[in-house]
């Protein structure tokens, strides 16, 4: 299994959301969804319609979202992004509650697989030049625009649900620009 990056560069998550948006509008959402929450594949694919709408007010998106994680049985709590309400709130406005948010084509009310998600990312990034891209790739992108913008480990180290900074750090890719770093600077030029 090869190691995924998170995707690193604006442009080109700006570029795969659109090229997704263009193509399938499930896959834009789950791309979306997965960038602004940072969430594993696992958790996004088990999210259904009434999970993320307001039951006071149907036409709107829930505040904050709820989970048990699959991988760590442990209970989340977190709040919604901006950003992603109006995507959702469009995306669910003709869908009913007991529907799978990313619905597969294949059966009743069932969630597209693990690996369809993964083929999906998969073959969007190769549309962009991205080779080690998979389904982590957009938790992964989370975490490393979320410590760009704010240089918050502890924050992202507690959200991942990880142990310690390191970790975290390796996870999203910086100890990798790191160390990019220190190897292209060294120098015995005169």
């Amino acid at each position: 299994m090869n190691t995924v990056q998170p995707i690193r560069d604006i442009d080109i998550v700006f570029d795969i959301a659109d090229y997704l948006k263009k193509e399938n509008e499930r896959n834009y959402v789950m791309f979306m969804f997965g960038i602004y929450s940072g969430l594993r594949i696992s958790d996004i694919l088990k999210f259904r319609v009434r999970d993320i709408r307001d039951i006071r007010n149907k036409t709107q998106i829930k505040e904050h979202f709820s989970l048990r994680e699959m991988k760590t049985n442990k209970e989340k709590r977190f709040a919604v992004n901006p950003e992603l309400k109006p995507i959702l709130k469009d995306y669910i406005a003709d869908k009913e509650d007991y529907m799978y948010l990313f619905l597969s084509t294949h059966g009743n009310n069932k969630p597209i697989t693990r690996q369809q998600a993964y083929n999906i990312l998969s073959d969007a990034g190769k549309h962009f030049g991205l080779e080690a891209i998979g389904t982590h790739t957009l938790r992964k992108t989370w975490g490393y625009h979320t410590y760009q913008q704010s240089g918050d480990p502890v924050t992202i180290m507690e959200i991942l649900n990880h142990s310690n900074i390191e970790i975290t750090l390796r996870y999203i890719g910086i100890n990798q620009d790191n160390k990019d770093k220190v190897m292209t600077k060294l120098s015995f030029k005169r």
